[in-house]
């Protein structure tokens, strides 16, 4: 049975949580005014990501050249063969040893987290997720833990807030005029990138900098003159219809609709009271909100709470109190899970 609806109603954090959870293998697609989007999941982590409007293989080329690890010359010849060939870059390039596999594998990481972040700052658009078998590139496989995506996912959107009306991660830049001489090295890093065609994620994957750090420059370009944004041109522009056009279908899910209500409303806390599984994915989505507040503290305070009471005093869905401990590499924080009894099979972290 596939999960699908409007991201008004039950957004992106639940959606891979609920699929990590239950450790789903299948497609998730999305719609949304910008872009249309497949990630692949298997045993609920990401293994990979589909954008109709970024290809990911001219991404790749362009920032394995950008960071010197390709001759343009030999990325042409790989692309030549490429179309001829039908297989992927990444393939294409291990097969004439152009590149290293531990190169192609952490820019791709990278591309995949990118893409999957911006999807966090979507507020319309639909979601459908088919349980299916998905295929692994035996030449470059890799995995992406969803808990850590959904964490990176919200502190990126947590930076860039106090940006957010003017940048996102979806917008294009023009360039202004070509006179560097004023500009810091930071911003001459990022003035470079700037083409008509690079949106703020790609050009975080072309200089390696943190999305903040790109976006806060990008925004001092603009001040002084030398760049201009860009909406990017929607490729779905009947989405508000579409989601319209699903309500009908969606009402046949009614236990995803409840979950969903539940979560974002938290009007059917009977329901959910009734259920230990939904009681358990309820806890596992409090701790991951409680593990963003922790690090936003961390960030703030230069060090961790001593203890939650800073952040909730609210406890687990099953009364008791959430375990948080301190260490000096890092910290950790979990439920007891339905038997109350820490350290057993049922613990919910």
């Amino acid at each position: 049975m596939a999960l699908e609806g409007s991201l008004k109603d039950f957004g992106l954090a639940d959606i891979l949580q609920l699929i990590y959870f239950q450790r789903k293998t299948g497609i998730l697609a999305l719609d949304g005014k910008a872009d249309k989007v497949k990630l692949l999941f298997v045993d609920g982590n990401i293994v990979g990501a589909e954008s109709k409007r970024r290809n990911e293989d001219n991404r790749l080329g362009k920032i394995l050249v950008k960071r010197g690890l390709i001759k343009d010359e030999d990325l042409k010849s790989v692309l030549e063969e490429q179309r001829r060939t039908g297989i992927k870059l990444g393939t294409a390039l291990l097969q004439r040893e152009l590149v290293d596999k531990d190169k192609i594998k952490e820019i791709l990481n990278s591309q995949v987290t990118e893409t999957v972040v911006q999807l966090f700052g979507w507020k319309q658009g639909t979601y459908e997720f088919a349980a299916q078998g998905v295929p692994q590139d035996k030449e470059l496989p890799f995995s992406l833990d969803t808990q850590h995506l959904l964490m990176e996912g919200l502190r990126i959107l947590d930076e860039l807030s106090i940006i957010k009306d003017r940048i996102t991660l979806d917008t294009l830049f023009i360039r202004k005029g070509n006179n560097i001489s004023s500009l810091t090295e930071e911003e001459r890093e990022v003035f470079t990138c700037v083409d008509g065609d690079n949106d703020v994620s790609t050009i975080i994957d072309l200089t390696g900098m943190d999305s903040y750090l790109v976006s806060k420059t990008l925004l001092s370009l603009i001040e002084k003159g030398a760049v201009d944004a860009q909406d990017a041109a929607p490729v779905i522009p009947s989405v508000v219809a579409a989601e319209e056009r699903k309500t009908g279908t969606a009402l046949k899910y009614l236990p995803y609709v409840a979950v969903a209500a539940s979560l974002v409303l938290s009007c059917v806390v009977v329901f959910m009271q009734q259920d230990e599984t939904l009681k358990v994915f309820d806890a596992s989505k409090r701790i991951r909100e409680l593990r963003f507040s922790i690090e936003s503290a961390r960030l703030k305070n230069q060090t961790y709470p001593q203890s939650l009471s800073a952040i909730t005093d609210k406890p687990d869905p099953w009364g008791r109190p959430y375990i948080y401990t301190v260490s000096e590499n890092g910290f950790s924080v979990k439920s007891s899970g339905p038997d109350r009894t820490d350290g057993t099979s049922d613990d919910v972290d």
